[in-house]
Parts: C-alpha cells; sequence; structure tokens
C-alpha cells in the first residue's frame, strides 16, 4: 500500500533497541532450532511466556534505545522503520473507531537482536509476537527478508502491513477478552488457538479494507491509498507463507493437522480476505464458524 501524498507522521509511537542478548530460545527446542520456534510462535496467540520461559529482564551487553522519529508519507513509502510507525498510527486511527469504547493503544518496539519483554527475553528468531501481560508488539524488521527467503513470500509493503496488522489484531483481543475466553493450550484444525489467529487475520483484512478511507486525526489527509490488486497478492502471500501446512511440508515428519495452531496457508489467505471484503467485526467471528 501507498502512503498519501503531503500525510506525515509524527515520532514517538514505536520505540527503539538494538544490542543486548535475550533468551536462547533455539538452544532448547530440540534438532529443528528455528523452525520449531517459528512454527511455534510465529505471529502467535498464545503465551510467549511459555516459549521465551518467563524471563528476569536480564540480558547483557552494550543496549541502544530510542524511538521512531517524525516522517513523510515519501519516507513511509520507502523506509521499514518509517512504514511501520505510520502503519501503526494507521491501526490506531482504525481501532479507535472500529469499536464502540475505542481501545488502548499498544506499545510497540521495533529491536534488533535482542530484547527483554514481560514475557520473557526474546531474540529475534522468535518472530514477530504480541505481549499480553504488557500489551507490546514486538518485531525484528529483518523478518520481513525470512519471509521472503526461508518461507517463500513475495514481499513487498502490504506484506509486512499484514504482519504488524495481524500483532495489532491480537491486541485487539487481548482487551476485549477473546483471548482470555479461548483455550489456548491445545492445537488442532479447529482449536482455539487457530481460531485466534484466524480472527487475527481477519482483523488484518478489516484494517486493510478500510486504510484507505481512515483519516489521520492529526492531519486531515487519509492514510493510504486504495489498494491495488498487486499489492493485495502480497498480503495474501506473506499469509500464505506462514500456514501450518506450508512451515510443516519443510520438515521430516510432514503436514498434520492435528498439530496445528494457525491454520492453513488457505485458511489465513481466506480470512484475511473475509474481512478485507465484508468489512464487519461480525464477519470475523472465527468461534462462531462451524467450520474454519
Amino acid at each position: 500500500m501507498t502512503f498519501t501524498e503531503g500525510g506525515s507522521f509524527e515520532g514517538g509511537r514505536v520505540r527503539t533497541r538494538r544490542g543486548g542478548r535475550g533468551a536462547a530460545v533455539g538452544g532448547g527446542i530440540g534438532g529443528l532450532g528455528l523452525l520449531v520456534v517459528v512454527i511455534i510462535s510465529l505471529m502467535t496467540g498464545g503465551d510467549p511466556a511459555q516459549i521465551l520461559g518467563g524471563g528476569d529482564g536480564g540480558g547483557g551487553g552494550a543496549v541502544e534505545e530510542g524511538v521512531v522519529g517524525d516522517c513523510t508519507a515519501e519516507q513511509a513509502n520507502s523506509d521499514p522503520s518509517c512504514r511501520l510507525s505510520a502503519t501503526i498510527q494507521s491501526l490506531d486511527a482504525y481501532w479507535a473507531r472500529a469499536l464502540p469504547s475505542g481501545v488502548a493503544e499498544p506499545g510497540v518496539e521495533a529491536f534488533t537482536g535482542a530484547t527483554s519483554t514481560a514475557c520473557g527475553d526474546a531474540s529475534a528468531a522468535m518472530g514477530p509476537f504480541y505481549c499480553p501481560p504488557d500489551q507490546t508488539i514486538y518485531l525484528d524488521l529483518g523478518f520481513y527478508d525470512v519471509l521472503q527467503s526461508q518461507y517463500g513470500a513475495t514481499g513487498g509493503p502490504l506484506a509486512e502491513m499484514y504482519v504488524t496488522a495481524h500483532e495489532y489484531g491480537h491486541h485487539v483481543q487481548n482487551v476485549t477478552g477473546v483471548m482470555e475466553q479461548a483455550d489456548r493450550q491445545g492445537g488442532g484444525a479447529e482449536s482455539d488457538s487457530v481460531r485466534i489467529e484466524l480472527q487475527a487475520d481477519c482483523y488484518a483484512g478489516l484494517w486493510a479494507g478500510h486504510a484507505s478511507t481512515t483519516v489521520d486525526p492529526d492531519t486531515g489527509v487519509p492514510f493510504l491509498e486504495p489498494i491495488t490488486a498487486e499489492q493485495l497478492a502480497q498480503a495474501l502471500s506473506a499469509a500464505a507463507a506462514v500456514g501450518d501446512d506450508h512451515i510443516q511440508s519443510g520438515t521430516a515428519s510432514g503436514v498434520d493437522p492435528d498439530t496445528w495452531t494457525h491454520g492453513s496457508s488457505e485458511q489465513r489467505q481466506r480470512w484475511f480476505t473475509t474481512g478485507y471484503e465484508q468489512g464487519s467485526l461480525t464477519a470475523c467471528d472465527t468461534f462462531a464458524a462451524p467450520a474454519l
């Protein structure tokens, strides 16, 4: 998607962190290492503390902390950090309008290497995740390269925005009580874990469908121009790349729907499209769907 010419975005919404030492998330998982970590945690609706080990907020090494500064629309269209900041502000404005009672804005941290969270210490190997205890989205911008090189996504701005909007969807689920009511301990093609993930995909589609009509309250300019067919394909490619069946197809054990926690590539694309085309919260009620 393209940010509208003339738009500008105030800095400070996204904090940054470089350096430090996080939990050695690959070390205790077993022979599959990073792949297993990603299968378990990638864009997860579960509690990352179960994987991160509930660290003590420690770590080591030199740490540089800051925020993403002011950005123009032109910068947001070309620079990943500015794009993340502008996307978050678009999501803030959309969800403030979409929910009757509004929503408290989540924290957002773009980190490099490792970071400490209320869910424990994390490394970039975790992929993007949302931590419910501190209501914060964490991501390493380098993940977008991994999404293309290791998982076959085509890449592109809307692919990046889809990831961000999905994680923001988990925040909406958290503050509205959906996460608390769901049984997120088990897996399987029809499990609550999968329903949580597919609903977050649908919420990402909701935002995308309204993004070109969501006006920045600070400038009076719509955040984004209408989505093109090519841009929509970017988001759908990213959704397919993180489907359980696609990820499992690269493992020795093969595809096993009984262990799914996020849904198949087809399901993730379909629920994103449902939100995008139908544009209502009720359309995204995956818990009321008789089949996913």
